[in-house]
C-alpha cells in the first residue's frame, strides 16, 4: 500500500503510536473538505474504518486560536462521547501538540453517513425540519457537558478564565490582531468592533458555565445516513473550532447568512418545545459570535491561501453580513 505523497512519515508514524502498524493498514488516501489540518481516512486488513488528522507543520502560516486545533478536537469528541446519545466519533488515540508535529494526531472510528451538505438537494420536504429538529435536541443534550473554564482547551489565546467575557475578548482581540499580522483590509474598522465589545460588557457576564460548544457546525460537519424520507443525523464531526463557552455562540455556524435563533423548528429541538423569546442580551451576544465566526472566515484566507472563487464568494455574502451585524451592535 502507498501512502500519500508528503503524509508517509507522519502517518506511520501516529499510527504506530496507537498501536497500528503499517503492515495491517489496507489504505490511507485523503479526504477532501479539510482546509487546515490533514485528513485521512484509513481502512485496516480487517476493515475498520478510521480518521487519521495531522496538524500542518508548526512553522505554518495559522490564525492564533489555530494553534493546537487537534486539542480542541479530542475534548469536544471525548466529552460528547461520554454522553452515549450523541453521534460523534470515538477517539482511538489522541497525540498531543507538545510532542512537536510528528507527535501530534487525532485517530478516531469513522461516522456514517454522508454530509448534510452534499445530501441538502435531495432531501424531501418534511425531512428537513424533522432533521433540524433532531439537531436542536442533539445540541441541547451537549451543551449540558461543561468545563473547567473559559475559552480554547489548547490555551491558544490565552488560559481558561473563570469568566466569559475575558476569555471571548481574547478571542475576538486575537483575530482583530490576525487581520493586521496578515494584512488583511476588513469591511468594518476594528475600533467599532472594540467598542462594541465593551458596550456588550453586561451581556457577555450574564453567562455563567462554560459549555460545550463546537462552533462550526455548517451542513458540511453534519451527516446523515439512512434512506430518502428516513434519514438520521448521524455524525457530527470536524470540531476543531470548539471551545468552552456561552452555548447561544452555537447558533451563528447553523445558519451562516441567516439567523439560526428565529428558526422555529431548530429551537423547538433545542428547548423541547418550550423556547421562550431571546431578550435583548442574549441577541447582543449572539451578534457578537456571529460577528466573531465573520471575522475568522475572512481572516483566515491570507494563512490558507483561499482560491479567488472562495475570495469573491466571502466578499459577495459574508463582507455585507458582517457589516450589517456589527451596525447592529451597540457602541
Amino acid at each position: 500500500m502507498t501512502p500519500p505523497p508528503g503524509t508517509a512519515p507522519d502517518a506511520r508514524t501516529a499510527l504506530a503510536r496507537a498501536g497500528l502498524p503499517w503492515s495491517r493498514v489496507a489504505s490511507c488516501t485523503p479526504v477532501g473538505g479539510g482546509t487546515y489540518n490533514t485528513v485521512l481516512r484509513v481502512v485496516t486488513t480487517d476493515g475498520t474504518r478510521l480518521v487519521l488528522k495531522l496538524p500542518p507543520p508548526a512553522h505554518a502560516p495559522a490564525l492564533s486560536y489555530e494553534r493546537s486545533l487537534l486539542t480542541g478536537e479530542f475534548t469536544y469528541f471525548r466529552q460528547a462521547a461520554a454522553l452515549r446519545d450523541i453521534p460523534v466519533p470515538a477517539v482511538v488515540h489522541h497525540g498531543p501538540h507538545g510532542q512537536g508535529t510528528s507527535g501530534a494526531h487525532l485517530l478516531m472510528t469513522e461516522r456514517p453517513g454522508e454530509s448534510w451538505h452534499t445530501l441538502s438537494d435531495t432531501l424531501t420536504a418534511a425531512e428537513r425540519p424533522r432533521l433540524r429538529r433532531s439537531l436542536g435536541r442533539i445540541l441541547a443534550r451537549a451543551h449540558t457537558v461543561t468545563g473547567p473554564g473559559f475559552g480554547y482547551p489548547g490555551e491558544s489565546v490565552g488560559a481558561l478564565s473563570p469568566r466569559w467575557r475575558p476569555a471571548f475578548t481574547a478571542m475576538l482581540e486575537a483575530v482583530l490582531v490576525d487581520a493586521e499580522r496578515y494584512s488583511v483590509r476588513l469591511p468594518v474598522p476594528a475600533g467599532r468592533v472594540r467598542a462594541a465589545l465593551r458596550a456588550a460588557a453586561s451581556a457577555l457576564d450574564e453567562v455563567r458555565t462554560p459549555a460545550l460548544v463546537h462552533f462550526d457546525l455548517w451542513e458540511g460537519n453534519v451527516l446523515l445516513h439512512g434512506a430518502p424520507g428516513t434519514r438520521e443525523v448521524s455524525g457530527i464531526v470536524d470540531a476543531e473550532r470548539m471551545f468552552w463557552g456561552d452555548p447561544l455562540a452555537e447558533l451563528p455556524s447553523l445558519d451562516i447568512l441567516g439567523a439560526a435563533e428565529d428558526e422555529p423548528g431548530l429551537m423547538a429541538g433545542y428547548f423541547g418545545g418550550r423556547a421562550a423569546p431571546l431578550d435583548d442580551a442574549a441577541r447582543t451576544r449572539i451578534r457578537l459570535y456571529r460577528t466573531y465566526l465573520y471575522l475568522i472566515m475572512l481572516v483566515e484566507t491570507v494563512p490558507r491561501g483561499a482560491s479567488a472563487e472562495n475570495v469573491a464568494w466571502l466578499r459577495t455574502h459574508v463582507t455585507p453580513a458582517l457589516e450589517r451585524t456589527v451596525a447592529a451592535l451597540p457602541s
